[in-house]
């Protein structure tokens, strides 16, 4: 029981710091926060991903460009322009790396206004702390095998820590793109795959984010629930963020194919 609260524990405080550091606020801006509490989320990150660790400024530049060409050739991971999964987080992977290292000319646009902290960002893309965190996760879970009589079954959700941040990204990008429903009509091929999205904290809201990308909120129907925002709300009440109540009114323009123009926001 050990063995799988902490792989619960894992899943859990990863998936929040990619939809609350990476995503609604490093990539979307949704909220401010002070630069104490923005090292701490940005170290937390670090912590929670570990060896798959995300570079926030990678990540915004990546999902404006999948806000700005969804479902396009363009999509840096969209489902449809691929083979499979798998297929599609490679060409994902190789993308990232590319605006990761700076071997890609991205648009202005894009690559602005995200949160920058050089020795995080240097030692999380590191070998030698990729492969510390997997013989810590290794070696946890050898130590719970041999002293707290795992069963041995489990260690088939040890690869899962390895690529704990991939297997989140792959989970949304191609089934929030694939199946469920649509509350709006995006020009996209978003869904909404769950009704009540506690098992990816409200990323799988897809086709309401992608309606209302600067909406901290992804549930928009009455039964949809996000998880993620009662939390940001609460933070706000503590004085850890500020929500900014006027985000759905500053919007940027991007152009999609056939000038056809999604929302997205990313201030100067």
């Amino acid at each position: 029981m050990i063995v799988l609260a902490a792989f619960i524990g894992h899943w859990y405080l990863s998936l929040f710091c990619q939809t609350f550091f990476l995503h609604r606020y490093s990539a979307h801006k949704m909220f401010a926060m002070s630069k104490f509490w923005e090292r701490f989320f940005y170290f937390l990150t670090y912590l929670s991903q570990g060896s798959s660790y995300l570079s926030p400024r990678a990540y915004a530049v990546l999902h404006r460009m999948h806000h700005a060409f969804s479902d396009t050739p363009k999509d840096p991971h969209s489902p449809h322009h691929t083979k499979n999964v798998f297929t599609m987080m490679w060409q994902t992977k190789n993308i990232y790396n590319a605006v990761l290292h700076r071997k890609q000319v991205i648009e202005k646009q894009f690559d602005r206004n995200y949160p920058e902290w050089n020795f995080i960002e240097k030692l999380g893309d590191s070998w030698i702390s990729r492969a510390g965190w997997g013989v810590f996760y290794s070696l946890f879970y050898v130590f719970a095998f041999i002293y707290l009589d795992m069963h041995w079954a489990f260690f088939f959700l040890l690869p899962v820590h390895f690529v704990m941040g991939p297997v989140h990204g792959a989970i949304i990008n191609w089934s929030g793109h694939k199946y469920g429903y649509a509350n709006f009509d995006n020009h996209d091929k978003s869904k909404n795959s769950l009704i009540l999205d506690v098992v990816m904290m409200g990323e799988l809201f897809q086709n309401n984010h992608h309606k209302r990308p600067n909406s901290a909120n992804f549930g928009a129907k009455w039964f949809e629930f996000d998880p993620t925002y009662p939390v940001i709300g609460l933070l706000h009440k503590l004085h850890i963020v500020r929500m900014r109540p006027s985000a759905e009114s500053k919007k940027a323009q991007f152009e999609v194919g056939h000038d056809r123009r999604v929302e997205d926001e990313i201030e100067a």
